[in-house]
């Protein structure tokens, strides 16, 4: 029987493999993402913590055991931690100011995250939530975990690998999947095509996220 999970990403195959296939990720793992290139992606993504922590929140308020809740809020103190102080120590060293940081112009990509992840969050409904944490997770680990890969020697580009690729990350996302799996198969069909309908979204706009970085 097709996992739910695999289904979903079937559904979106254009959107998936362009995204796990783009020239930005060729450039990382080459370490030839062009500066402004790196800069304006890492500010742009920086945007979505505040939200995807919130929707973090819903999953934990939502979920239906709790080692669910356990498991959402070890990855939240991930995020708030190793992630948060990367991309202080990537906008030290790309010279980002602060205010630049914190309140940039936000592209229409991001500003399509961020009510993703608000929608998600305001229709309390765990299999949502699930749909597009598993996409965010799911799609970069499927980028960066390429067994046998040379690191590029600069942090900027090699952190921001590893930061995807590493065991405990790769265990969560397995569970993620796992979790989006068996909400899935328990669910009815109104909450299945809803989920689906947010996994669809999240994948349409991780392919325009990196896509706009370049333009």
């Amino acid at each position: 029987m097709t996992r739910f999970t695999e289904m979903l990403r079937d559904e979106n195959s254009d959107d998936w493999n362009a995204s796990r296939n783009h020239r930005f990720v060729d450039e990382i793992f080459r370490g030839a993402v062009p500066a402004d290139v790196m800069r304006r992606y890492l500010v742009q993504d920086y945007q979505f913590i505040d939200r995807f922590v919130a929707l973090i929140g819903m999953a934990i308020a939502t979920a239906d055991t709790f080692d669910s809740r356990i498991r959402f809020a070890q990855f939240a103190a991930m995020i708030t931690s190793d992630e948060n102080t990367y991309f202080e120590r990537a906008f030290d060293a790309l010279g980002v100011p602060p205010a630049e940081r914190s309140h940039p112009v936000v592209s229409a990509p991001t500003s399509g995250f961020q009510t993703l992840m608000r929608d998600a969050a305001e229709s309390g409904h765990y299999a949502s939530c699930l749909a597009v944490l598993t996409v965010a997770e799911w799609l970069y680990l499927d980028w960066a975990d390429r067994p046998g890969a040379v690191l590029p020697g600069d942090f900027i580009h090699a952190e921001w690998i590893t930061l995807h690729n590493n065991d405990g990350f790769r265990s969560f996302v397995n569970w993620l999947r796992e979790e989006l799996d068996r909400v899935g198969e328990a669910a009815d069909d109104d909450s299945r095509r809803a989920a689906a309908a947010f996994f669809r979204r999240a994948v349409a706009l991780e392919r325009a996220f990196f896509d706009h970085i370049y333009v």
